[in-house]
Formats: structure tokens, sequence, C-alpha cells
């Protein structure tokens, strides 16, 4: 089963985007690490907002504005997913936040699936 625990949203300015929610919210982040990441818990899903690198880093997924699904076997996952017919852009490969795989909708918007490895951990980055 597929579960949406996460919306991420990849920022310019992480800190002026963070005050932005918390004042949209009426609440502070759950976490917040200035210039990197900032973490507002919406019931079960999780709004994490992330500083947008300069420059990618080849074999992780790009800095795009993605939802996440949470499974328990990703790679099974990906396998099912395959064989209906969908690619797998990215993984299934082991990141510091979990086991993760990227794949696109047919808009071409990132869709994550992903196994994390500690319950609302912030994904380092």
């Amino acid at each position: 089963m597929k579960r949406l625990v996460e919306i991420t949203r990849f920022c310019a300015d992480v800190d002026r985007t963070t005050a932005f929610s918390a004042t949209l919210l009426g609440r502070p982040p759950a976490s917040h690490h200035p210039g990197q990441t900032a973490t507002f818990l919406l019931g079960d899903v999780r709004l994490l907002l992330h500083q947008r690198a300069p420059v990618h880093d080849p074999g992780w997924p790009r800095d795009e504005d993605h939802i996440a699904f949470a499974v328990s076997d990703v790679d099974r996952a990906c396998a099912e997913l395959t064989a209906a017919g969908l690619r797998i852009e990215v993984g299934p490969r082991d990141f510091p936040w979990g086991r993760s795989a990227h794949l696109r909708d047919p808009d071409g918007r990132l869709v994550e699936l992903h196994r994390p490895e500690a319950a609302g951990a912030d994904p380092p980055r």
C-alpha cells in the first residue's frame, strides 16, 4: 500500500519560505535548519522545504518539487510499476533519508517512493 507522506518544495531562500509558510499555516516548523531545511507536520503529511542546491549532484534526483509515497518495499514497488509499464528514473537505491526511487507522472512531475529509515527524520542534503 502506498501512503502520501511528504510534499517537498525546493526554495531559492528556504528561510524566507519557512517564514512565509509559518505565517500561512499559523504555526512554527517542527524542525528548522537555517539555510538548509524546514519541516512542517500537517497531520500525517510532512511539508519539507529544502534549499535549492546551486549545482545538480549526479546520481541524486534533481532538486524538484515532488510528492513522496511511503512503501514497505521500494524494490518490490518499483518492480510492480515497471511491469505495469512505468519507468523508474532514479533508484531504487539507498540515500541518507532511506531507500528511494523516483519516477515521473504523465505531466513530467517528479514522484518519490521511499521507505524512510527514521520516521519523521529530515532528509539531509
